[in-house]
Formats: C-alpha cells, sequence, structure tokens
C-alpha cells in the first residue's frame, strides 16, 4: 500500500500551512467560474423575472394583485435573510457543500413553484426558494476569489458581474416572452436544467481551498442569538422596504411595528457580534477602510442598478403604454452594452495600467451623466430614443462594479473571503430595495406636487385652457358626439393629459435626484487603498500568515 506522501514511517505528516497563499485548484479557474456562473444567474434572473408575470399568477391561482405581490415579497425577504450570514455557514460546513446544497434547495423549489396550486403553496415554495438563493452570488464570488491570484480577478469578476448586473435586465425581457407565450409557470420550469447542470459541474470542478478545510475542523458553539437577531432584523427591514409604499409607510401601524422591531434588533445584532468570538458576521471587517468603503460603494450601485431597471419599464408602460414584453426590450440593448463593458473593465483592472479607484471614480461620473441624460424624458419619445438613452446610462456601471469587487479584498485575510462577499452582496442587494422603495415614494409624492402646480394653472377661462377644450371638443364631435356629451369628454382628456405630464416630471426629477446622488461619490473611491502592483504581494494572501 503506498504510504503517504512526504512520510517514511507510514506516519501522515502535518499537511503544509492552510493559508498558503500559492495554492491553486485543480481544474482550470475559467471552468470553475463558468461552473458557478450558471446558477447564480439563474437565481438573480428569478428576482426580476416573476414581476411581469404577476398578473397572470393572480388570474391563475384566484388572487388579487395586491396578494400576489406576496410571491415577489417572500423570496426577498428569504433571500436577504440569508445573504449576510452565508459568509459564516460557508465557513462552518464547506463552501462546496454549502454552494450545492443552495443549487439543491432552489432546484426543487423552483419546481415545486411551478406545480402549486394556489397562491399560500406558491408563497411558501417562494420563501424556499429565496433562501437557496441567498446564498448563491455570495458563494460564487468567494469561490472566485480563491480561484484566482489577485492578477486575474477582475477579468474573474467580470464573468461574475455578468451574472449580477445583467441578469436583472434580461428577467423582465424573458418573463414576459415566456409569459405571453407559454403560461408562468415555465418562470420556473426553466430554472431545472440549468440547477441539474450546475449540481454535475461544481461536483467535478469545485474545491475547497486547505485553509478553508482547516477551519471547518475548528467548529464552535453556534452563536444563536446572532443567527436569531439577523433573521428577525433583515426580515423585517426587507418587509419594510418593499412593503412600506404600497401600506403608506408611517401611516400604517405594521410598518410602524415593523421598523421599530428592526431598528431594534439590528442595533443588538451590531452590539453583540461586535464583541464575539466567532460572528455570524464580522462587523469589524468594516473597519478596514477598502472594505467599509465598498460596502457603502455597493449599497449606492444597488440602488443606481435596480432602481433604473424598476423605473425605466414602469415609465414606457404606464405612459406610453408598452407591454410588458416591449418594456423589456427597452432594457436589454443596456444589458449587451454590460456584455461587452464588462470584459473591457476585467482587463483594465488586471492590467494595473489604470489605477481601479480612477476607474471606480470614472464609472460614478459617466453613470451620473448617463442618469441626468433620463431627465429629458417626454410623452412624444420614441422606442429607439429611450432604447438609447439606457444603454448610455449603465456604460459606466461595469467599471464600477468590477473594481470595487477587487478593491473588497485588498488588506484583509484570506479566511475572511467568504464574509467579505456575503457582506458586499448583501449590502447591493438592500441597496436595491432601498433604492427601489425611496424612488417610488419620491414619484408618487413629487406627482401629487405637480398636479398641484399644474392644475393651478388651468382655470375655467383661461386661454390655454379654453383652446384645448374647444379643439379636442370639436375632435370629438367630427366623431359622432353630441355637445355636452363631447364638452365632458374634452374636460376629462384635459385632467388625464395634466395627471400624464404631472407623472413625467416626476420621473425627470427622480432621475435627476439618482444624478445628483451618484456625482456627489465620484471622490470617494480614492479613500481606498490601491492594490499592489502586478506581481507584488497580495496583502490579503500575506495578512493570513
Amino acid at each position: 500500500m503506498a504510504r503517504p506522501r512526504g512520510s517514511r514511517s507510514g506516519i501522515r505528516l502535518p499537511e503544509p500551512h492552510y493559508d498558503a497563499p500559492n495554492w491553486k485548484p485543480r481544474h482550470n479557474p475559467w471552468l470553475v467560474a463558468i461552473t458557478v456562473t450558471l446558477a447564480t444567474f439563474m437565481e438573480v434572473l428569478d428576482t426580476s423575472i416573476a414581476n411581469v408575470a404577476l398578473p397572470h399568477m393572480a388570474g391563475t391561482l384566484g388572487a388579487s394583485t395586491e396578494e400576489a405581490t406576496w410571491v415577489l415579497t417572500s423570496y426577498l425577504v428569504a433571500s436577504a435573510i440569508v445573504l449576510p450570514i452565508s459568509g459564516w455557514l460557508m465557513q462552518r460546513f464547506g463552501r462546496k457543500r454549502f454552494y450545492m446544497s443552495c443549487v439543491v434547495l432552489f432546484t426543487i423549489s423552483s419546481v415545486m413553484c411551478g406545480l402549486a396550486a394556489s397562491l399560500p403553496m406558491l408563497i411558501f415554495f417562494r420563501i424556499l426558494q429565496g433562501a437557496g438563493g441567498g446564498g448563491l452570488a455570495p458563494s460564487e464570488q468567494a469561490i472566485l476569489a480563491d480561484a484566482f491570484p489577485i492578477s486575474k480577478r477582475g477579468q474573474a469578476f467580470a464573468l461574475y458581474g455578468m451574472a449580477v448586473v445583467v441578469a436583472p435586465a434580461v428577467g423582465p425581457t424573458l418573463g414576459g416572452w415566456i409569459t405571453d407565450n407559454f403560461t408562468w409557470h415555465w418562470i420556473f420550469f426553466i430554472n431545472v436544467p440549468v440547477g441539474i447542470l450546475s449540481l454535475f459541474l461544481t461536483q467535478r470542478m469545485v474545491e475547497d481551498p486547505p485553509y478553508l478545510k482547516a477551519g471547518m475542523n475548528r467548529k464552535g458553539k453556534v452563536d444563536t442569538l446572532g443567527l436569531g437577531l439577523i433573521a428577525i432584523g433583515v426580515g423585517c427591514l426587507e418587509f419594510v422596504l418593499d412593503k412600506g409604499q404600497e401600506k403608506d409607510w408611517f401611516g400604517d401601524r405594521m410598518i410602524v411595528t415593523f421598523t421599530l422591531i428592526a431598528a431594534f434588533t439590528l442595533i443588538a445584532f451590531v452590539w453583540w457580534e461586535w464583541q464575539h468570538e466567532d460572528p455570524i458576521v464580522d462587523i469589524r471587517l468594516l473597519k478596514n477602510r477598502n472594505f467599509g468603503t465598498a460596502v457603502f460603494l455597493q449599497f449606492v450601485l444597488g440602488m443606481v442598478l435596480f432602481g433604473s431597471t424598476v423605473l425605466i419599464p414602469q415609465f414606457v408602460q404606464v405612459l406610453l403604454g408598452y407591454t410588458a414584453e416591449r418594456a423589456g426590450l427597452v432594457l436589454s440593448p443596456g444589458a449587451v452594452v454590460l456584455l461587452c463593458t464588462m470584459p473591457i473593465a476585467g482587463r483594465l483592472v488586471s492590467s494595473h495600467k489604470l489605477d481601479p479607484r480612477l476607474m471606480v471614480a470614472l464609472g460614478y461620473a459617466a453613470t451620473a451623466i448617463g442618469l441626468y441624460n433620463l431627465t429629458r424624458l417626454n410623452l412624444g419619445i420614441s422606442y429607439g430614443e429611450i432604447t438609447l438613452m439606457r444603454a448610455f446610462q449603465v456604460i459606466g456601471l461595469s467599471f464600477i462594479f468590477i473594481p470595487i469587487s477587487t478593491l473588497n479584498y485588498v488588506g484583509v485575510p484570506r479566511d475572511k473571503n467568504n464574509q467579505i462577499s456575503s457582506f458586499s452582496n448583501f449590502a447591493r442587494n438592500i441597496g436595491g430595495s432601498a433604492g427601489t422603495a425611496l424612488l417610488t415614494t419620491f414619484l408618487q409624492r413629487t406627482e401629487q406636487t405637480h398636479r398641484q402646480a399644474l392644475g393651478s394653472h388651468v382655470l375655467a377661462g383661461s386661454p390655454q385652457y379654453e383652446s384645448f377644450i374647444e379643439i379636442t371638443k370639436a375632435a370629438l364631435m367630427r366623431l359622432g358626439q353630441d355637445s355636452d356629451h363631447a364638452a365632458q369628454l374634452a374636460m376629462g382628456s384635459a385632467w388625464q393629459t395634466l395627471g400624464r405630464q404631472a407623472s413625467m416630471l416626476s420621473y425627470q426629477n427622480a432621475f435627476w435626484a439618482l444624478s445628483v446622488i451618484v456625482a456627489l461619490l465620484v471622490p470617494l473611491p480614492f479613500i481606498m487603498r490601491r492594490p499592489p502592483p502586478h506581481g507584488g504581494p497580495a496583502p490579503d494572501e500575506a495578512a493570513g500568515h
């Protein structure tokens, strides 16, 4: 029988230091990257693909549209709870095992969602699906951080970025097409072959690095209080962000209650985890200048990415009368732009020819200009114009996402990679929820203000108002309406036009506010430390020794 390597007497010698920076996966890192991107793309796609199918689900399951929104809320809440604790779960149970468990849970839940015969059943399985999906993106980012040396992480994160940035833009289009041509059930069934393929490839390609295996052997007592606090706190926070506008925010007793619970439990969680020896979420990582800044920048990136992805389809559907599928197609060219710019940004980061902090600053500047350009939206805009405006708006996102993902790890020990990936993904997702909630509220409040301002100029007897009424009345009478009915319809048309104008102005204001917020962030990346030059020792790898 063969003796263990490095032993003459048949006694196994100690393994080399588990945090050795020269560890490499047995398989080609790019095959590993493609493998883990499959399931991540599938999961991120599911956060937006179901949006356009809600009316169909409600009709099939005998529920109201408001009740059907729980299909989205349940998924988001479950995913938000798992995201911040996924780093701890990877460390405790092994990253590969945790990742494959998430894929299995997500795939089986997708089948059950497609087979659900009632709304409560669908919501229950969406909760399980969100729990499985919440761990996929952080796992992939941590796997890529370990599989690739720091000099090539930029290109690796470009592939990862295609999943987490492009998928939300593709989701509404694909969801609309599937719903219009098949049934909403297939929105969930399409996950099954992807999940099976992902499991097969993951089993063969992905492996845990030695330092992670060594950490698994040092399991301590589970921080049950920390787990309970973050589950309750994040769940309540996500509920408030998702349902706040619908329930008139703090005018609703339930929203007030959930807000107070979220605030109390999250504050208690931060205090508890800060002093805990083996925390669920290592809050102290935020003391690292790079990571603390990156978390904030990821939060704002989520606000911009998800916020604009909601606003543009909403604008063209509500004010321009687009179908769900056509509204999704408005976003598709932007996804193509991201597919083209992600590899470019990855190469620039990996080449070390350009300071990644400068790339982030330029990315925010380009995004601010793109958002400001969207303030030119009007009721007569063509499909081609708004599509080009969307494509221009997303050009800078690749040059934000990839450098930030790389700067995340500068100066942080390698054994904290799991925590970093889960924390940064959590920040981006919560930013997306917060951005969507705040923008929706902003739209409603500013629309009311514009209605009042415009309405003050619509006075009986004013030349503009009387001219509009006479022209509309004459057109209606030519179509066969009698004089009195035509006059009533003309007045109704005047107020309808006023409402559309007020709504249009509120969208312009929302994009203006987003552009100002993003512009203020341009100098912030220079707070961070620059990564080491190509070929130099990586602080995150060296710090673990």
